[in-house]
């Protein structure tokens, strides 16, 4: 066997080999989704006796859902989770593109301070603001309990990552001359970012978009420290109704974990495409 052969038969054994590693790691994945799945059309006997069966001893049922959105009263909750999240997200991408923009186009140094700021400050784990941050809001300010101080904690603490992003994408794939002619025919500094420089970072703005959607829909701890009144509850926190002292209802907690889920997964559906080439236009110039 001469050395191309042999260089051919090793490549297609490391393709194999790679193919399983990532079949395995899906597999390790999905499989939780997949028992949320399975176990959201059972009664609790049947997700207690056998969570990996099918179809449960007392067949298929759908009162799970209806229950559950009684419960955690769905709709309400839906509500806050989705204008939460929403306003949260849009004000992000608005901020975090703009002030790439400004850093991106000017040399001031005051521009490569706040950004080594931003980057910094990415570090800095949210547990160690957590009970100064509700002292301040709470004690001091007294404004807690507003869906208005959640969102503007989300964008605070999304904004240098998303910044970050949006940075390296106007860095590498928006050419200067571009600006330079839109400014020729007449365009303002303002004119020119939304005309011609966010049109093209509609990649990053999906991918940014995902990334801060899910983290916000799916936030539990800053929420909760926020909101204590129940008609603003979001859905993580609605779902905690059906964890009891000494029990908790399985097939319920199913129930809205995936209609939790739904929304995110659409949302990841319609823009997977932006995913992988947003993360990676800023990587290389």
């Amino acid at each position: 066997m001469d050395m191309n052969e042999r260089a051919a038969r090793n490549k297609k054994i490391s393709h194999a080999v790679m193919i399983i590693i990532l079949l395995l790691a899906f597999v390790c994945f999905i499989f939780p989704f997949v028992l949320v799945v399975i176990n959201v059309f059972k009664v609790k006997a049947d997700i207690t006796a056998d969570p990996l069966a099918l179809i449960g001893s007392h067949g298929f049922t759908i009162e799970n859902f209806p229950e559950a959105m009684e419960k955690m009263n769905f709709l309400l909750s839906f509500g806050n989770s989705l204008i939460i999240t929403i306003l949260s997200t849009i004000i992000t991408i608005s901020l975090a593109s703009m002030a790439a923009f400004v850093i991106v186009r000017n040399n001031w140094k005051a521009c490569g301070l706040l950004f080594g700021l931003m980057v910094a400050s990415m570090v800095i784990p949210f547990q160690v603001l957590m009970v100064p941050l509700v002292s301040l809001y709470g004690g001091l300010l007294n404004i807690l309990n507003h869906r208005a101080t959640l969102i503007f904690m989300h964008v605070g603490f999304s904004l240098s990552m998303a910044t970050f992003m949006f940075h390296g994408a106007i860095n590498t794939n928006v050419p200067i001359s571009l600006e330079e002619a839109a400014t020729i025919d007449g365009c303002t500094r303002w004119q020119t970012y939304w005309k011609v420089v966010f049109p093209l970072l509609k990649p990053t703005i999906a991918t940014v978009a995902i990334i801060d959607a899910m983290a916000f829909w799916n936030d539990y701890l800053l929420p909760s420290l926020v909101l204590a009144k129940k008609e603003l509850y979001t859905i993580p926190i609605a779902t905690q109704v059906f964890y009891g002292t000494y029990s908790t209802d399985i097939g319920l907690v199913m129930a809205a974990l995936l209609l939790a889920m739904l929304p995110i997964l659409i949302l990841y559906v319609f823009l997977q495409r932006y995913i992988v080439e947003g993360v990676t236009s800023g990587a290389v110039k």
